[in-house]
């Protein structure tokens, strides 16, 4: 399951932080320990790497609104105590280096009072501009009318620098004027008044009427979070976090929504791309450029909009392997009359698509991810096929799963898009490392066999 929250500038708090964080460590570094006659580049790359890989471990950048500032000082404490362990274990590897206990110890109690200080300017100033601007509220409902959810709702009142707006409550058992409607009016009631979480007493709910909400919230990306009124409901997929003393069960995110794991995957997306743009497209461009001009007029590049990331429009490059024409939004098909001959050399092998991996390099798209689908599909399968928007989680990638198993090329049947959509929502709740390599492999291998649909 997937379950994916919205916020407005929320997603800029952790790059922030991380940012601040590693400019205040690599600069103090570069300052106390001058003196100590190290290799500054492996150095600076050991720390950077062991901060973010403690960071992982600790959890230190998963402050939400509703954590409270003893977790995020223990949060701190822990990532500074294994941070100083790490520092301290370089020396001995560095043979040239010069070990001072007073400098490493001043450099960690200077980070660690920096730090902690913005930590606190951001945690308790966004309280502060939620409570006077009114600005980066969530809006909630509640699914049920128990004593559980009643407490919830006097949790949002009471903490108003939490940043909820409280909606009301839908139920199907109970009658209240604070009760707006029945389970089956909530659908309607999200989206017209956007709300962005719900809150779900398991009490109040059959086990088909659940699955349905949480199909539902995948597709509108919703969050969609869970009132424990009973011990039996604990799983793999749920996690408990706490609005002061009440819990609170949310799905876990995939592993793509961790800020580390995105950072890693952002970074490998960017040296792939230079690598592919340096040493191969820098020669083939032009090469192609050519060919692509002595055949027919028009462009060397074809521009389209896509949907992207949380389904904002990107705009996807290729070689234009087609004459010129007014149907872009219509796919290619066999034996298209649109394609030219050097267009189909291109798609039989997937070189139209390497204009691509300048979309990797500025961030519109990754090597590997669900493709970005043509907006007219999108219109077609979205409300069709169930999780068709949880493909828009991620960011749509040059290769992808699907790709790889022969669901690429025209849509010939409904099912053709359901299989490709199960193999796109599989990859993001099932993503490793390893998996995009062997996708990227697997991607080569197909280019030099070969594909049936690639046309």
């Amino acid at each position: 399951m997937v379950a994916q929250q919205t916020g407005r500038y929320s997603k800029y708090i952790r790059p922030i932080s991380a940012l601040f964080d590693l400019i205040v460590i690599t600069s103090l570094s570069l300052f106390f320990f001058k003196e100590l006659k190290l290799n500054l580049v492996y150095y600076l790359l050991y720390q950077t790497s062991t901060w973010f890989i403690i960071a992982l471990i600790v959890k230190y950048y998963e402050v939400f609104r509703f954590t409270t500032p003893v977790e995020i000082i223990t949060k701190l404490v822990k990532q500074f105590s294994l941070f100083l362990l790490v520092v301290i274990a370089f020396f001995p590897f560095a043979k040239t280096a010069i070990f001072s206990g007073k400098a490493i110890a001043i450099f960690m109690a200077v980070s660690f009072v920096v730090i902690l200080s913005f930590k606190y300017f951001l945690f308790f100033y966004l309280k502060k501009y939620r409570l006077v601007t009114g600005s980066n509220f969530r809006n909630a409902v509640i699914i049920g009318y128990t004593p559980e959810a009643i407490r919830l709702k006097e949790v949002f009142e009471k903490r108003k620098d939490y940043g909820y707006r409280f909606f009301g409550y839908f139920s199907d058992k109970k009658q209240n004027p604070e009760v707006i409607g029945k389970i089956e009016d909530l659908k309607a009631f999200v989206l017209q008044k956007k709300i962005d979480e719900i809150y779900c007493s398991l009490n109040e709910i059959s086990n088909e009427k659940l699955k349905d909400l949480v199909e539902f919230a995948d597709d509108n990306r919703k969050a969609i979070k869970f009132i424990p009124d009973t011990k039996e409901i604990f799983s793999k997929n749920l996690k408990i976090d706490y609005y002061e003393l009440f819990p609170v069960l949310s799905l876990q995110k995939t592993q793509l929504h961790n800020p580390f794991i995105k950072g890693v995957k952002r970074a490998f997306d960017i040296v792939f791309s230079l690598f592919v743009i340096v040493f191969l497209l820098s020669w083939l461009i032009p090469i192609i450029a050519v060919l692509i001009k002595l055949e027919s007029k028009g462009p060397v590049f074809f521009r389209q909009g896509r949907p992207g990331l949380n389904e904002e429009e990107f705009f996807c490059y290729k070689f234009r392997s087609m004459q010129v024409n007014g149907f872009t939004e219509k796919e290619a098909s066999k034996n298209d009359p649109r394609v030219t001959k050097m267009g189909r050399f291109m798609r039989k092998t997937s070189m139209d698509e390497l204009p691509q991996f300048f979309n990797v390099l500025i961030g519109d798209m990754s090597v590997v991810g669900p493709r970005p689908h043509l907006w007219s599909q999108n219109k077609a399968y979205a409300s069709r096929i169930k999780k068709y928007m949880v493909r828009h989680y991620v960011k749509p990638g040059i290769t992808g799963l699907a790709q790889v198993k022969g669901y690429r090329g025209e849509i010939e049947t409904e099912e053709d898009m359901i299989n490709r959509i199960k193999l796109d929502v599989f990859y993001i709740e099932n993503w490793s490392m390893i998996m995009d390599l062997k996708i990227i492999f697997q991607t080569v291998i197909n280019i030099f066999k070969g594909e049936d649909k690639a046309y």
